[in-house]
């Protein structure tokens, strides 16, 4: 090997690991909001209880209660989907072997990837709608409605990325995303 293809070689290798370097970090900083949005959820269920000993009122709580479950299920997705955490039914796919269940792999992740891509699309046009149109929450807190819809978006789109990712590396034959060896701890019954 020459000197030139080894520099090439060490170049596009890490040019790979920074980009893995980077979609991990975007994953897990993913998974660090849906735990920050949980902990706001917490926060505002103690603020209410508080505030109901107090006597004062807190409108809107419930509502913002909401944004936040939401927010949070939405950036836990690709996070919980790189933790293999997710549940898979894979009666068909545990049948099938080899070059089969590669197939298989990549037909389901295929599809996942365009439904995710769908979902994001869809999230991102109804912001901008909310934004457009001035929608407000129903609530008490008439809130601005594109705040909370944006975190959909967001979680959306990083779960198409992650979706993407996994199809990427399979296609490449890197490695079996979902390998039965695996899963996450504690998962068996």
């Amino acid at each position: 090997m020459t000197t030139e293809t080894m520099t090439r070689e060490n170049t596009r290798t890490a040019g790979k690991s920074l980009l893995r370097k980077g979609l991990d970090t975007l994953y897990l900083t993913s998974g660090a909001l849906a735990a920050l949005f949980l902990l706001a959820i917490l926060g505002i269920i103690v603020a209410q209880m508080v505030c109901r000993w107090l006597g004062v009122q807190f409108p809107g709580s419930t509502d913002y209660a909401g944004y936040c479950m939401a927010a949070s299920s939405f950036f836990a997705l690709a996070y919980t989907l790189n933790n293999n955490a997710h549940i898979r039914v894979s009666l068909v796919l545990n049948i099938a072997k080899g070059k089969m269940r590669r197939a298989l792999d990549i037909w389901c992740l295929s599809i996942a990837s365009l439904l995710a891509g769908y979902l994001a699309y869809y999230s991102i046009r109804n912001v901008q709608l909310s934004h457009l149109i001035h929608d407000i929450s129903q609530g008490q807190d008439a809130t601005p409605l594109w705040i909370p819809q944006s975190a959909v978006a967001i979680g959306s789109v990083i779960f198409t990325i992650a979706l993407l990712d996994h199809l990427v590396r399979t296609l490449m034959g890197h490695d079996d995303t979902f390998a039965e060896e695996h899963h996450v701890e504690g998962e068996e019954f």
